[in-house]
């Protein structure tokens, strides 16, 4: 799901809209996997035990609600980067949020293990002026790119506020 426009402020515009990396779903993936040939074995050599089939077939919709759930939390998580603020919503049934203004950031650094460096993901940690003092963020798609990216629309919000300014200074004088 795309982040709403209408959540935007005037002239602001989205520069990244990321979902969780894709290793978000490992867990479930491996259960549900696991469950389907726990089930398939259970019919080929249990077919005589009807309680047998109808327990693998329990594990197979439990897993598969476990995994549908997480897909649920998957989509409706964004990790927003705007020309003015970085935003990282999320939840399903009940909504939690952080917004950082650009202006606010002091310091951006990911961490990153050697498996999850293959597979392009990591965690952000992003340090604010605010209350929170540090925020992190994990299963972030690249987050090499994510940071650099985040430090350009950082400049970038800097020589607008620039601009803007010395506008207004042209008109009043």
């Amino acid at each position: 799901m795309a982040f709403p426009q209408e959540q935007l402020n005037d002239r602001e515009k989205v520069v990244l809209d990321l979902h969780p990396h894709w290793w978000f779903f490992a867990p479930q993936t491996t259960a549900l996997i696991g469950a389907v040939i726990l089930g398939l074995l259970a019919l080929v050599f249990f077919e005589a035990y009807a309680l047998v089939s109808i327990m693998a077939a329990a594990l197979i919709v439990f897993v598969l609600v476990w995994f549908v759930a997480r897909y649920l939390v998957w989509r409706t998580t964004n990790f927003v980067l705007t020309t003015d603020r970085l935003i990282n919503r999320s939840g399903v049934l009940s909504r939690s949020g952080i917004e950082i203004p650009l202006e606010r950031i002091n310091t951006v650094f990911f961490r990153q293990s050697l498996f999850e460096r293959m597979l392009g993901a990591g965690e952000l940690v992003v340090e604010s002026a605010g209350e929170m003092g540090q925020q992190a963020f994990g299963n972030v798609r690249k987050p090499l790119n994510v940071q650099n990216e985040i430090y350009r629309q950082m400049e970038g919000n800097e020589n607008r506020k620039f601009d803007r300014v010395g506008r207004n200074l042209g008109e009043g004088g």
